[in-house]
């Protein structure tokens, strides 16, 4: 849509003031209102039809004036009206509001692509900043007519690199040109990473991330290029820059490189997804996020631990979920050599049972495991699906009913039992008392006391 903007440029301020006191003024606000209600119901229709929810919806945003589109629309049926009314009436309103819209158009498209393909980035912030405040300077500049001079004036601010002379003017344009071409490069790349990524789970979500993280390095590798052309930057010179890089990363580079590899092949092979639980560096937890450079892994106390790729190739890593994603906990108890093993064995498995998160297939099971010091030792093992929700409070809930079920059939965890042997005068030892029982003959005293 191209736009004369002598068309918008207030020559004379005494001439547009006085226009604003014309009756046409209210013709002017009134088709400026038609522009914004049929902007909001073309929206609005499209937002329906789309099925458009979510902030990360560049074009619709959360509700129907949050995206990009609206203004888009808006300002294309104002240039229509716009278009319309001059052969009528003299134009004072519109002559602002064109350039309002151009810039808030701008506004919103930087800030939506940068909010949707870097989320939760502390520097997208000032960066959006600085496009509003671009624009809004722009906008001013272009309804004073102010803009053709500073223009000039920029021209006329030039130095030589080289064989090359630049200005001013041309790097400010370039930059803008540059920074148009990324943000459109990003949207598409945006788009195409929300199609990919819709309704992926598991091995499938890794892959498409994997795509999705390609696509987007490459797209914006050649809007780069594209828009250094736009510049007027020589692209055989980068020839030495791309060999100056290539050494860099031979020598000092190295461990960045190989991170960047070994993602790119932890992603196509899938040995390790997004959402398995695994055990790497004495660290354990599940596996929240796979980057090109690193593996975020979150355990069940909440603790995140930034892993390189490189690590997670080169060192032993166990992964729980990759044959199965169920996963097996057990705990042990010790109860008294003149237990029933049979009652205890029941009475295990129906604690284990009590919790809900524990798996009916494959059962519980508990077992005699050993013959300890003190008494006799049972492991109780269970199965559970949902590792990513936490086993210390299973494991708390679990005990909690063993401990309680023995309690009730009087079966008793016994205490550590030693036995002393005194020697006086060279005579036998004799069997002195256990530990127990001086722990029970101190008791007694205190309380005599």
């Amino acid at each position: 849509m191209a736009m004369d903007t002598s068309d918008f440029l207030l020559d004379d301020v005494g001439q547009w003031l006085g226009a604003f006191a014309s009756p046409t003024v209210l013709i002017e606000l009134a088709s400026l209102l038609v522009c914004v209600g049929l902007a909001w119901v073309v929206v609005a229709g499209l937002r329906r039809g789309f099925h458009q929810e979510g902030h990360r919806s560049i074009l619709f945003g959360h509700r129907v004036i949050d995206g990009a589109l609206f203004p888009i629309v808006l300002l294309a049926s104002g240039y229509v009206a716009r278009t319309l009314l001059i052969k009528w009436v003299p134009l004072a309103v519109f002559k602002v509001a064109i350039p309002v819209l151009v810039s808030l158009v701008v506004i919103r498209i930087g800030a939506k692509v940068l909010q949707v393909a870097f989320p939760q980035s502390a520097w997208v912030k000032p960066i959006e900043r600085s496009i509003s405040w671009l624009a809004w300077v722009a906008m001013v500049l272009w309804v004073t007519g102010l803009l053709p001079r500073v223009l000039g004036e920029m021209e006329q601010i030039h130095w030589k690199v080289g064989n090359v002379t630049l200005s001013l003017r041309t790097m400010v344009e370039g930059a803008l040109t540059a920074g148009a071409v990324l943000l459109l490069t990003l949207w598409v790349s945006a788009a195409i990473e929300s199609r990919l990524l819709r309704s992926a789970t598991g091995a499938e979500l890794s892959l498409r991330k994997a795509i999705s993280n390609a696509l987007r390095a490459l797209m914006v590798f050649f809007g780069l290029i594209i828009a250094m052309s736009a510049v007027g930057i020589d692209l055989t010179a980068l020839s030495v820059l791309g060999g100056a890089v290539g050494v860099g990363i031979g020598v000092g580079l190295q461990k960045l490189a190989a991170n960047y590899v070994s993602g790119f092949v932890i992603l196509t092979e899938r040995s390790m997804r997004i959402g398995d639980n695994v055990r790497v560096d004495n660290f354990e937890g599940r596996i929240t996020n796979i980057n090109a450079r690193y593996t975020v892994v979150r355990s069940s106390a909440g603790r995140e631990s930034i892993v390189p790729n490189e690590m997670m190739i080169t060192q032993r890593v166990e992964n729980l979920s990759l044959a199965d994603p169920r996963v097996w906990l057990s705990t042990v108890v010790s109860v008294a050599y003149d237990s029933d093993v049979d009652l205890v064995i029941r009475l295990l498995t129906e604690s284990a049972l009590a919790s809900s998160r524990v798996l009916r297939d494959p059962a519980p099971s508990a077992a005699l495991s050993a013959f300890g010091a003190d008494g006799l030792e049972f492991t109780v093992g269970f199965w559970i699906a949902d590792p990513e929700n936490g086993t210390l409070g299973l494991r708390s809930d679990i005990n909690r009913a063993i401990l309680a079920a023995l309690r009730a059939h009087k079966i008793d965890i016994p205490f550590p039992q030693r036995v002393m042997h005194v020697q006086v005068d060279g005579s036998l030892p004799v069997a002195g008392p256990s530990v127990a029982d001086l722990a029970g003959v101190a008791v007694s005293g205190e309380r005599e006391q």
